[in-house]
């Protein structure tokens, strides 16, 4: 899965053939479903002819709440359809210090269930999550500390000095929620390109 995403972050994306391709599951328990334009990528523990009798495909099917039901089991959890995002490192001198005391911020805690290697930045504008997400991905999450109020322009330099936090030229990913209207615009002003749409999902399934 990471090469696939890797590929993307390049421009280098699989045919738009409305196919599905069956990778194997991603560590820690977590699967996932990635569609690209015209194909998709989902990550499972089920063999491949069980996530084809679903009947998924590449334009859209595979972000489908039935299908995703199906590769979770009854009783699994299923997270929301996030717009995968991409960006590159700036490198240089990090314009961020480490922050203390955030082990039971929300953002910190969630980044924690799904992420390894979480490592906590931030100043008076918000905080930073830097870590090893969907299959060893780095992966940012931002959150700022008054979003209800003057947040023009918060939101987008905060990221920007959070990418002096990564290796100049090395992609970064982020999972925005597209309702999130607020952040998605925020990096999108600070140069991330959206390349697909996720979902992460840890089964809990009998055997069939």
């Amino acid at each position: 899965m990471l090469g696939r995403l890797l590929d993307a972050a390049a421009g280098r994306f699989p045919a738009a053939d409305g196919a599905v391709t069956v990778l194997p599951a991603l560590p820690g328990g977590l699967e996932c479903s990635v569609a690209f334009t015209g194909h998709a990528v989902v990550a499972t523990a089920l063999p491949a002819a069980r996530v084809a009798a679903h009947r998924p495909d590449g334009f859209g099917g595979s972000l489908a709440p039935d299908f995703l039901r199906a590769l979770a089991g009854p009783q699994g959890w299923i997270g929301v359809v996030d717009a995968t995002l991409v960006g590159r490192g700036a490198g240089g001198p990090a314009r961020l210090r480490p922050l203390a005391g955030a082990d039971d911020h929300p953002r910190v805690g969630f980044a924690r269930e799904l992420r390894t290697e979480v490592r906590v930045f931030g100043d008076a504008r918000g905080l930073v999550t830097l870590a090893a997400g969907l299959a060893g991905r780095t992966e940012l999450g931002v959150e700022l500390h008054r979003p209800e109020g003057g947040a023009r322009g918060r939101g987008r330099s905060l990221l920007g000095d959070a990418l002096t936090l990564v290796p100049e030229g090395e992609p970064v990913f982020a999972a925005v929620v597209p309702g999130n209207a607020r952040s998605l615009r925020a990096f999108l002003a600070a140069g991330f390109t959206p390349i697909g749409s996720e979902v992460l999902l840890r089964p809990a399934r009998t055997r069939a």
